[in-house]
């Protein structure tokens, strides 16, 4: 089994900024892939951003291309995500995810098994 706990979101103005944090305990290690997800209210959920267990294996959305930072801390089992230049079209409720069967690559979006309660993020304008 995976566990996966989401922390940091909030309430922020446009433009601001806001880090989020995945801590990851069970059986999943620093190279699994993980990613991050997001849901708005009476929307799909979608893709925001993929870490694929390797520096070089990164992978972002258009919409947060340059405003958001996707990393993650081997040591403390964790990953994170900055987001910088806020908008209120960023409003959701964000998800981790980890794909436990995926080493070294960004896999499917349907390969993530583990999901996290999800963190709320509200940005006002």
């Amino acid at each position: 089994q995976v566990q996966l706990v989401e922390s940091g979101g909030g309430l922020v103005q446009a433009g601001g900024s806001l880090r989020l944090s995945c801590a990851t305990s069970g059986r999943t290690d620093s190279r699994n892939a993980m990613a991050w997800f997001r849901q708005a209210p009476g929307k799909e959920r979608e893709f925001v951003a993929a870490h694929g267990g390797s520096r070089t294996s990164i992978s972002y959305a258009n919409f947060v291309k340059g405003r958001f930072t996707i990393s993650r801390e081997a040591a403390e089992n964790t990953m994170y995500l900055q987001m910088d230049s806020l908008k209120p079209e960023d409003t959701a409720i964000y998800y981790c995810a980890v794909a436990s069967r995926a080493w070294g690559f960004i896999p499917s979006t349907h390969d993530y098994d583990y999901w996290g309660q999800g963190t709320q993020v509200t940005v006002s304008s």
